[in-house]
């Protein structure tokens, strides 16, 4: 245990904390007004800890194996956390549309998985980067648009179709650079499979 993966295990402890807040705030006391400060604050804290658990691996010579198949999976699990919370509450994305992160990450993660144990460790490909990027923008997009919602300056009609239309543009990413996860290591994946 060093400290990049104490990092990358913060982003998945934080995952059902976003949830709990998102859906339970009512109860738990805390205003609408202050709740997109706190998820905002949560997401920050997990976008920090993955920027500075590949600074510290590289920085201290502690890049692994484990830490390689790990750091994405967190940022899966925190970034899909995020979206499915997004299908209750306020927000109320569509469920299906929000499967199509999950299927990517699942199908890329499997794979990934598949070529580890034959000993090939796939590297992550620019296009899911770029994913990530889009995502995390998203989501931070729709958690700033909850700050003038929660004041009255944005219809609930006018939050929810904004946040489908931008969910959509990044589910269309997402597929994209699925696609070419796949295609661009295709041989490795072949002969993991074989």
């Amino acid at each position: 245990m060093n400290i990049a993966l104490s990092l990358t295990l913060v982003r998945v402890f934080l995952s059902p904390i976003f949830l709990i807040l998102y859906m339970y705030y009512d109860a738990l006391g805390i205003s609408l007004i202050f709740l997109p400060y706190i998820l905002l604050l949560l997401t920050g804290v997990s976008e920090l800890s993955d920027l500075f658990d590949g600074f510290f691996a590289r920085r201290r010579n502690q890049v692994t194996a484990l830490g390689k198949l790990l750091d994405p999976m967190a940022d899966s699990i925190f970034r899909l956390s995020m979206l499915f919370t997004f299908t209750q509450g306020i927000v109320k994305l569509p469920l299906l549309l929000v499967l199509v992160f999950f299927y990517r990450d699942s199908i890329i993660s499997t794979l990934r998985t598949l070529c580890a144990l034959r000993g090939v460790a796939l590297a992550a490909r620019t296009s899911g980067k770029i994913k990530a990027v889009i995502q995390a923008c998203v989501a931070l997009f729709i958690l700033v648009m909850l700050i003038p919602y929660s004041l009255g300056y944005l219809e609930l009609g006018m939050l929810r179709g904004i946040s489908f239309y931008l969910v959509l543009l990044a589910a269309v990413y997402t597929v994209y650079s699925g696609v070419e996860y796949v295609y661009a290591n295709r041989l490795y994946i072949k002969n993991a499979l074989s």
